[in-house]
């Protein structure tokens, strides 16, 4: 799990592209907000996940906030 998800945050949603090799995740934090965050997985990197941008700090009060958000920020989530 990315160091920019901390281990209280609930990941609610794991969305992956068509080839399997990014994902976003929708999270809850303890407080109550959501958020999300876009992830890498390459061959080189023996299939772990890698943070690719730094969404996890932006902060929403609602989930389809934050699902709304990314499907803005990340181009190939409103392709798959």
């Amino acid at each position: 799990m990315s160091q920019r998800i901390q281990k209280d945050w609930v990941v609610l949603a794991s969305i992956e592209n068509a080839e399997h090799d990014r994902c976003v995740d929708l999270f809850l934090r303890p407080d109550g907000t959501y958020g999300f965050e876009e992830f890498r997985r390459d061959p080189e990197d023996a299939g772990a996940w890698t943070p690719v941008q730094f969404y996890a700090k932006r902060v929403f009060t609602k989930r389809e906030q934050a699902l709304d958000a990314a499907k803005h920020a990340v181009v190939w989530l409103n392709v798959s």
